[in-house]
């Protein structure tokens, strides 16, 4: 390597995974042109890389968040970009960093156009800050991780509905108690001793999360926060609807009916699953497909006994989708539960829709995801997006998610 050549992450090559960094390469010739990398792999092992081509300034330096990528995997002037725009060495994989302990690890590099390094560093992204705590849960039914703010609280409560399936997802609920919340994320099945399928959904099980996060010592406030993605945006929209102490619900790219599998509560029947059609799905060209037109129409009589009826939640909504989601069609849900609310004479929601984005929105800066096996499915499935435009909504996202539970999640010593 070039020791002239000073590769520098601004304010630190060590931050939290949401944190935006500063890129900037000092040392070059005046004009020279190279080639930025970034390279990291995931928990699965699987290697995700971007590259994008500089051309230095009169004073040899390439700043990312003021200077242009003429090439590579994007163009234009994108500070992050060369996180966002990482893809898997494979097709069809979506990124996996799902525990908190496991930092994700780039490693920036510089190049000559005939491929020498010059400068490399390393940036180590957080998902778990300092003094926060993870505590694995077992208790009664619950199987999940609690996370915890330092300090003695009172700190407002929210529960993770991460994602739908087996195992745990920690990313989300370490970033949130990073910002002053504890945070519950549970699994459903697939987990440790529970089952590895299921047949049903019960609403106890949450209700016993709720009820456990409300008495943990350094909680306050009245009630707590639900936030969810995909499947379980519609498992909120009922926790919220049915069960006490819900004050604020964030639901992402979900259904405005019970979807997949029958809905129950203290042993009797709340909605039947609103199902699919595999028949409905649309191969493509690239081996992904398009689910979004599987899902049944919840608006048709027989189905709807599917839809919830949010109008009776006591606590606040905020809607997020994207328009482009291929996976299903969020952007009607949202429409339909706002159009409900409304009829029924509600203000209590907030709703945002993005343009080219994708299903998957998740804590901003990880590799857009284009398309990944799709568990429920049961194959290969395009999420849908612009990787720009989906870099740009999750940031706003995230934004909006903790400026929404800050206002709505009040938080009092306990008495």
């Amino acid at each position: 390597m070039a020791s002239q050549v000073r590769l520098r992450l601004l304010p630190n090559a060590r931050c939290l995974f949401d944190e935006p960094i500063q890129v900037k390469v000092a040392g070059l010739r005046s004009k020279q042109v190279v080639t930025m990398k970034a390279r990291a792999t995931d928990e699965r092992g699987m290697v995700f890389s971007s590259s994008a081509t500089y051309k230095a300034d009169g004073s040899g330096e390439v700043h990312l968040d003021k200077d242009p990528s003429l090439s590579g995997s994007y163009v234009g002037v994108e500070p992050m970009g060369l996180l966002w725009s990482m893809k898997a060495d494979s097709l069809h994989k979506r990124f996996q960093k799902n525990n908190a302990l496991n930092p994700h690890v780039v490693k920036f590099s510089v190049h000559e156009e005939e491929g020498r390094t010059l400068a490399e560093e390393t940036n180590e992204r957080l998902l778990i800050g300092d003094g926060v705590s993870r505590l694995p849960v077992k208790h009664g039914n619950i199987r999940g991780v609690m996370f915890t703010p330092p300090g003695p609280g009172p700190f407002p409560a929210v529960l993770d509905l991460y994602t739908f399936g087996g195992g745990l997802s920690e990313k989300r609920a370490s970033l949130l108690a990073n910002k002053g919340y504890v945070v519950l994320t549970v699994a459903l099945y697939g987990h440790e001793d529970m089952p590895k399928d299921i047949k049903e959904i019960n609403l106890d099980y949450f209700e016993e999360a709720i009820e456990f996060l409300r008495k943990q010592d350094k909680v306050g406030g009245k009630g707590v926060g639900i936030i969810s993605l995909s499947k379980s945006g519609d498992l909120a929209l009922s926790a919220s609807t049915y069960l006490s102490g819900v004050e604020a619900t964030v639901w992402i790219n979900g259904h405005c009916s019970n979807t997949i599998f029958p809905l129950h509560y203290k042993k009797s029947l709340l909605h039947p699953a609103l199902l699919f059609d595999t028949g409905r799905i649309i191969p493509t060209e690239s081996g992904a497909s398009i689910g979004k037109y599987a899902m049944n129409n919840p608006k048709l009589e027989e189905n709807k006994a599917t839809l919830i009826p949010v109008e009776k939640a006591k606590g606040k909504f905020l809607f997020l989708t994207s328009e482009e989601d291929l996976n299903w069609d969020s952007k009607t849900c949202m429409d339909m539960l706002v159009e409900r609310l409304k009829h029924h004479g509600k203000d209590n929601f907030e709703s945002v829709c993005y343009p080219k984005a994708g299903h998957y929105l998740e804590p901003p800066y990880g590799p857009y995801c284009p398309s990944s096996y799709h568990g429920l499915w049961g194959q290969r499935i395009l999420w849908g997006g612009e990787p720009r435009s989906h870099a740009l909504a999750e940031v706003d996202m995230w934004r909006r998610v903790q400026e929404f539970f800050r206002t709505h999640l009040r938080c009092e010593e306990k008495k």
